[in-house]
């Protein structure tokens, strides 16, 4: 066998940590876990898109994307499954022949025809054009970024990491994948500075880990200058690829959205209905939320909550994307969900009452109290679906005092003009908690170990006590949830994790 086409071709072993893989190969068996490992590395067959019904339909959609399709050069159809590299990937030819003739069809599944299916085809045999002693230009790419690649999207400049010497625009390239090792301190990393010479040689880094790494070839758009010099845009096309499946990247924005097809299957079994009040507990990056605003109709309320402040604007933006106005997002860490007040109890009832779950507690500034303190007045309001507590004291008259660290901040933000949180549209609202039984829905999408998405090309950081702690927050999300929701709701919990007993 030539040496070269067992290191310039596609068969990864997925790594895990020995306690991790010991405990799998005991639930599920040696052999069946190997194929869950096997299974795991290989992208979905094809690609799932939701439609926004709000702006078109399953038809129109199908009738652009082929358009497009044409016009890029992208085959009609999929290619032969006999050019698959090996045999064993049957079960990739034999999912996607459960799918319709033709490389764009619409879901049979009654109830989800507004989901769309795009076929892709792999793995395919890639020549290289390997050379002995001349080996081809190069360019290393971190492993978040293959995993992309290997699901259809182009090589950015960010996710490159190392590159052959004297490349140039236009160049073909070999890409490669840089997967995190064991380290000298016990845990894992890449031990690479970005930005290293590729020589092709053995005394390369990564040059024996690379072996069976490569996920495709493409055309460099940046010179290696460029590639180090930029700070984003696209540093390879990728145009031979081991999977091939089409990129949707600007593609119908807002008519369409790539989704995989549990995540719709969860939006669909919480039946959101008009009108209704709907909670999204963990809501980042936004597909489920947008899903069940569609689903509504874009008629009702829809809470989106997250703890990250960038993931909330990323939400924002995909709902305006989108044309979705009912959706209201706010910076929330889903363990303080329930609303804990520190009033009188008549107040506590007003907060449990569903015609007033929306309360907002002022500092009335009006009427002092005979003791020189403040009184505390609460407002109803249909507009602020969070309870925010600003109750006052006896020195909110007092005048207010300016630290020189703010000083600091404030010469900083007039030299250096407004930050994120200060820019147009940048601003992110925090929330205290809701009301308990103030939702007809609740969806908890809980965060886990992710150890079942695909393509995965490292699982080697989960440690069981880290599994385990991922059932631990889960129990007290579900907790939250559970308080939320109004007698007779419907509660979703969903998890894309591995394992079995995941709360």
């Amino acid at each position: 066998m030539d040496p070269s086409s067992e290191r310039y071709s596609y068969n990864p072993v997925l790594k895990w940590n020995p306690q991790v893989e010991d405990y799998f190969i005991k639930a599920y068996g040696s052999l069946h876990f190997h194929e869950i490992s096997r299974a795991l590395t290989r992208p979905s067959c094809y690609s799932c898109i939701r439609v926004n019904t709000l702006k078109s339909t399953s038809d129109a959609v199908i009738d652009k994307l082929q358009e497009i399709m044409r016009k890029s050069g992208y085959e009609n159809g999929v290619e032969d499954e006999t050019k698959a590299s090996n045999s064993s990937d049957s079960y990739m030819a034999e999912k996607q022949s459960s799918l319709q003739n033709g490389s764009i069809s619409k879901c049979q599944i009654p109830g989800l025809e507004y989901v769309v299916f795009v076929r892709g085809s792999g793995p395919h045999a890639i020549d290289y054009g390997y050379i002995p002693d001349k080996p081809p230009k190069e360019v290393l790419v971190s492993r978040k970024c293959a995993e992309a690649v290997l699901r259809g999207a182009q090589v950015y400049v960010p996710g490159v990491m190392a590159c052959s010497s004297h490349v140039e625009e236009g160049d073909l390239v070999a890409v490669s994948v840089a997967v995190e090792q064991p380290a000298s301190d016990g845990g894992w990393g890449l031990g690479i500075t970005r930005g290293t010479v590729l020589q092709g040689l053995q005394t390369d880094p990564y040059h024996s880990e690379r072996n069976g790494l490569y996920i495709g070839q493409g055309t460099a758009m940046l010179s290696r200058a460029g590639i180090f010099r930029a700070s984003q845009g696209i540093a390879v096309d990728m145009n031979n690829r081991v999977f091939k499946l089409p990129s949707f990247h600007d593609v119908l924005e807002g008519e369409i959205f790539l989704q995989n097809l549990p995540s719709i299957v969860t939006a669909h079994a919480l039946d959101p209905q008009k009108g209704e009040r709907i909670l999204d507990m963990c809501a980042a990056p936004g597909g489920k939320t947008t899903a069940i605003a569609m689903l509504m109709k874009d008629e009702g309320e829809v809470i989106a909550a997250d703890r990250s402040h960038n993931k909330v604007m990323d939400i924002q933006k995909l709902a305006a994307e989108m044309g979705l106005t009912c959706i209201k997002t706010y910076k929330l860490d889903a363990l303080k969900a329930v609303c804990k007040r520190n009033v009188s109890s008549d107040m506590a009832a007003l907060c449990n009452n569903k015609d007033n779950t929306d309360l907002v507690i002022q500092k009335s500034e009006s009427r002092p109290l005979e003791n020189g303190g403040s009184s505390t007045t609460i407002v109803g309001s249909n507009g602020d679906t969070t309870c925010k507590e600003n109750v006052s004291n006896e020195k909110a008259n007092e005048r207010t005092y300016v630290s020189k660290a703010d000083i600091r901040k404030n010469m900083r933000r007039m030299r250096n003009g407004p930050g994120r949180n200060q820019s147009l549209g940048g601003r992110v609202e925090n929330s205290k908690g809701f009301a308990p039984n103030s939702f007809d829905r609740v969806l908890l999408d809980a965060p886990c170990s992710a150890l079942g998405l695909r393509p995965r090309l490292f699982a080697g950081e989960e440690t069981v006590e880290a599994l385990r702690n991922h059932g631990k927050y889960q129990r007290r999300m579900f907790d939250q949830a559970v308080q939320l929701v109004r007698p007779g709701g419907v509660l979703v919990y969903s998890t894309s994790v591995l394992l079995l007993p995941a709360i």
